[in-house]
């Protein structure tokens, strides 16, 4: 296999670093025992760094080496790419090196360009607002979702005071000597006099609270993986209320929904973390490596409940593998999306078809395995599966989603889904891309769309494998 392992651009973080001390480049360079010409190649990315000045920055600046890699700023570069490949840049010769040349130098511009195209997008997307409708409310109907995915990003999808939260409910769930859910029900009925029912709700809800009269209702129809999860959610929302409205108040969200929506998946991170504590989850991640089906069974949670808590063991000193995820519906729209592999997940449209994630419908209910090779060269393994969500009655609307799970190809020995695949053979490789119009792969048979920032050679007398390709 070919190395594709690229040296991190950490330059600008660097910089940022130094900058946040209030040091010039002699004064760190001279902490590090190098020069500050030297240094100051290595923070506009002219030179690589070493693995012992890799170790003696972290050590200065008191942050992991995984701390010092691309993380947010790669993340942001890739949004900007996907960006730029919009139409209305086709006639602007914007390369991908220049995009991240301008995250490296400079990550807060980059990410108030990043703000400024979803707001042309709100625009674009949405319909007029009505003369009653506020500006707040108009774009609270856009991608209200899209600042609580950047949310999470930028925290590695990692919430320490939320962890601490779940401590405190299990501690008191454990002095009941009672199973799971009763332990959270009689938890809430001490702490908060709330009475737990287990009821059928109209229009599909699957809980309901009433915080005037203290009563929690669950939907009765739902598993009992799903009730229990429910339950939780509520318990987190009452128990971590002060955390949760902190940490709501930090991502200064730029509209109400946008608040509900990240109070919403943080009440989330909270539940699966009072479901699946910390230690015990790594723990049994590390022994049983990975295999998401055999935790499922372990902490009585499902299939997504997993994957999305490994995704979050990167407490400092206690770190999991760098997850990524990604959760997409048979139409292509993707729902969840996050990323510490460093893999790409569109922002603003749907992604590669050759992406397991997509493919995995057409094996329901297996676990689908995939090398996947971004057209930088980075390589990925990735785990794809289907599942259903929906009511447990009779004619119920049930909802086909496929959970996307993977890591870094040099993590791959670590999970179990890699045995038996000789990760060497490059036929083993699949390459997919990011989405159409930012793909350089021209050859491509299941191009939808043209190709941003390339010139086509169309000719009407010759066809390719796809209506943009002629050669």
């Amino acid at each position: 296999m070919a190395n594709n392992t690229a040296q991190p651009r950490i330059g600008g973080k660097i910089r940022r670093l130094r900058r946040q001390r209030s040091m010039n480049q002699s004064d760190l360079a001279s902490a590090l025992g190098i020069s500050p010409s030297y240094l100051n190649l290595i923070e506009h990315n002219r030179r690589n760094v070493t693995v012992p000045l890799l170790l003696k920055l972290a050590g200065y600046f008191g942050l992991e080496i995984t701390d010092l890699s691309e993380g947010d700023e790669a993340s942001v570069a890739n949004d900007l790419m996907e960006c730029f490949g919009d139409d209305i840049f086709a006639d602007i010769d914007i390369t991908n090196m220049d995009v991240r040349d301008v995250v490296s130098s400079n990550l807060a511009i980059a990410k108030a360009l990043l703000h400024l195209y979803d707001s042309f997008q709100r625009v674009k997307k949405n319909s007029p607002r009505g003369e009653s409708e506020s500006e707040e409310e108009g774009e609270a109907r856009g991608l209200a979702s899209e600042p609580v995915s950047d949310f999470l990003q930028a925290n590695c999808n990692f919430f320490p005071s939320l962890e601490q939260v779940a401590e405190r409910v299990r501690a008191d769930c454990a002095q009941a000597g009672e199973d799971r859910m009763q332990g959270l029900i009689t938890f809430m009925l001490n702490a908060f006099d709330v009475h737990t029912r287990f009821v059928g709700l109209p229009n599909r809800l699957a809980r309901r609270y009433d915080p005037l009269a203290h009563k929690l209702e669950i939907a009765q129809n739902l598993s009992s993986r799903s009730r229990s999860f429910q339950v939780a959610v509520q318990t987190a929302l009452l128990a971590g209320a002060p955390e949760l409205e902190a940490l709501v108040e930090e991502g200064n969200f730029p509209s109400k929904d946008a608040q509900i929506l990240a109070k919403t998946a943080l009440a989330n991170y909270c539940a699966g973390a009072i479901l699946m504590p910390y230690e015990q989850i790594l723990s049994a991640a590390r022994g049983l490596r990975y295999d998401v089906d055999l935790l499922s069974q372990q902490f009585h949670v499902s299939f997504e409940q997993i994957c999305h808590r490994l995704t979050t063991l990167q407490k400092p000193g206690a770190k999991g593998l760098p997850f990524h995820m990604v959760r997409t519906d048979i139409a292509g729209n993707i729902s969840k999306r996050f990323s510490l592999s460093g893999i790409h997940i569109p922002r603003h449209s749907g992604a590669c078809p050759r992406w397991n994630v997509y493919t995995a419908f057409l094996h329901p209910g297996n676990i689908n395995v995939q090398i996947s090779e971004m057209p930088d060269r980075k390589r990925f393994f990735c785990i794809a599966r289907t599942i259903v969500k929906g009511e447990n009655r009779y004619g119920a609307q049930m909802r086909h989603l496929s959970i996307g799970l993977g890591v870094d190809i040099e993590y791959a020995p670590q999970l179990v889904y890699a045995d038996g695949i000789s990760l060497n053979d490059e036929r083993n490789v699949v390459p997919i891309g990011i989405s159409c119009q930012v793909c350089p792969r021209l050859e491509c048979s299941q191009r939808a769309f043209p190709p941003a920032h390339h010139k086509l050679n169309l000719d009407a007398n010759r066809r390719g494998a796809s209506a943009y390709i002629s050669a």
